[in-house]
């Protein structure tokens, strides 16, 4: 995959991420994995170089939704694209648009999912586990035994259920700490 175009940044990142002295070889081992991977580092990962222990758990965290869950690939970058749609987090939103294009998504239909989900191209199961997830984000006191009963029903097992509930959250925490610190668009730390 290759690097997002740049777009013009119009904020300053409110930190500018740097290794702990001692620790650069263990944060650019973590790097050159991602870049062997996806061709670049996202600004989002240079931001957790401040703390390699976080940045190792957070590549691994990406890991296993990417090798690990049952739930296929599209299904969790919509999970991200949707959810960090809802937070207004911009970076999330254009990085997951290339990961739905580089999967063969059309575009105008992921974009046309972020005011309707029943036009996200998807799969009827996968559009009410995706709704689910946006649910859990969105108003968690609200889900109850017929929303999980609900997505049994179309045959996701109770980890595949937990699994698109924990990408929702992650996603959700990443997306504020990137709005937290001003990490709204690639290119920011260039």
């Amino acid at each position: 995959m290759q690097t997002p175009s740049r777009t013009t940044v119009t904020e300053q990142p409110l930190l500018t991420p740097v290794p702990p002295v001692g620790q650069e070889d263990r944060v650019e081992s973590v790097f050159a994995r991602v870049r062997e991977r996806l061709g670049f580092v996202p600004d989002a990962l240079c931001l957790y170089s401040f703390s390699p222990p976080l940045l190792e758990a957070f590549v691994a965290n990406i890991g296993y939704f990417r090798d690990g869950t049952g739930l296929p690939p599209t299904l969790t970058t919509f999970i991200r694209y949707l959810v960090s749609s809802d937070a207004g987090c911009r970076f999330c939103i254009d990085l997951n648009e290339g990961f739905l294009a580089h999967l063969g998504v059309n575009l105008d239909a992921a974009r046309a999912a972020r005011a309707d989900i029943e036009a996200a191209p998807l799969e009827l199961r996968e559009r009410l586990l995706l709704k689910l997830a946006l649910k859990s984000v969105d108003a968690p006191q609200d889900i109850d035994s017929e929303d999980l009963k609900a997505v049994r029903a179309q045959g996701w097992s109770d980890r595949d259920i937990f699994d698109a509930v924990v990408q929702a959250a992650n996603n959700r925490a990443l997306n504020f700490v990137l709005r937290s610190f001003k990490v709204e668009q690639q290119g920011v730390f260039a």
